[in-house]
């Protein structure tokens, strides 16, 4: 467990793990059992007949599903990069000196991480027009999700700076650099290279978020996919289709992460290691002569 999830979570103990072992078993043997019986019924029902997967053989109708996924990544890149700069800068507030700063952006994260993301979509399509703020279709969506989103980019990047050890801070203030430069010159570009598993992990959920752009109408992936069912009749073998996407694409992301994860555990370990090696004049920051 990294110094990140220290903060946040406990380390579970030996009865713990072995409650958890247990419990995935279960889970695993529950969901397979799911798995067969929901498959047992499609095809008691006739739903799985080749007949019924003929058209997702077709190019118009992958062309179709993938306009979909090309715009459910255009909404969620804008909603990631808004969301990580937004929450920054919310990060940055928590942790300032000046209290009216700090409250303000606490109480920012602490509302908007507690407020649902559907309940921000319905004032952004309903109650914002009645005041002059009506947004176009995809801002619509985005701004919401950027709201709701930033708050948990702003605890990810905290947790993360908290996480590195006060040193690197006193070292930067001994040898003269401002607050400021500590913080952008040394302490953020540690604390983004040891986040960056977990803030592609937070990718995940956010691009899951984007199928509620059916409130909106914006056609992202799930609402093409409504949209199709109905135009096909062939409810159970869209959304199965467009459920298989969404697996494919955040199964990649989240491996993406465990690979950035190992590298960066692998890192930290051979850095550990040298440091370990090095005479103790070194390590304190004198040159051996």
């Amino acid at each position: 467990m990294n110094k990140t999830q220290q903060i946040l979570f406990d380390e579970p103990g030996p009865r713990a793990q072995r409650r958890i072992r247990i419990a995935t078993v279960v889970g695993a043997v529950l969901l397979v059992g799911a798995a067969v019986a929901a498959v047992h019924q499609f095809a008691s029902h006739g739903e799985l007949a080749a007949a019924r997967w003929e058209p997702f053989t077709t190019w118009p109708i992958w062309r179709y599903l993938l306009n979909g996924l090309w715009a459910t990544v255009r909404a969620a890149a804008a909603t990631a990069v808004l969301s990580a700069v937004l929450g920054l800068l919310l990060a940055l507030g928590r942790l300032s000196t000046h209290r009216p700063l700090r409250w303000l952006a606490g109480a920012y994260v602490e509302i908007f991480r507690t407020v649902p993301t559907l309940l921000l979509i319905y004032v952004t399509l309903f109650a914002l027009p009645q005041y002059g703020m009506n947004f176009p279709l995809f801002w619509k969506l985005v701004v919401p999700l950027v709201v709701s989103n930033s708050a948990a980019f702003a605890e990810i990047f905290r947790s993360g700076i908290l996480a590195l050890d006060r040193g690197q801070t006193e070292a930067g203030l001994a040898v003269g650099l401002r607050r400021g430069q500590v913080m952008a010159l040394v302490v953020l570009p540690q604390a983004l290279l040891q986040l960056t598993p977990s803030l592609v992990s937070q990718l995940v959920g956010l691009l899951k978020d984007t199928s509620l752009g059916f409130v909106v109408s914006y056609t992202e992936l799930l609402y093409s996919g409504q949209v199709l069912s109905s135009y096909t009749h062939l409810l159970i073998q869209t959304f199965l289709v467009v459920a298989l996407i969404y697996l494919v694409v955040n199964a990649s992301l989240s491996k993406f992460a465990r690979v950035l994860q190992a590298r960066n555990g692998r890192f930290g370990g051979r850095r550990g290691r040298r440091d370990a090696d090095l005479p103790p004049p070194l390590i304190e920051g004198t040159t051996p002569r």
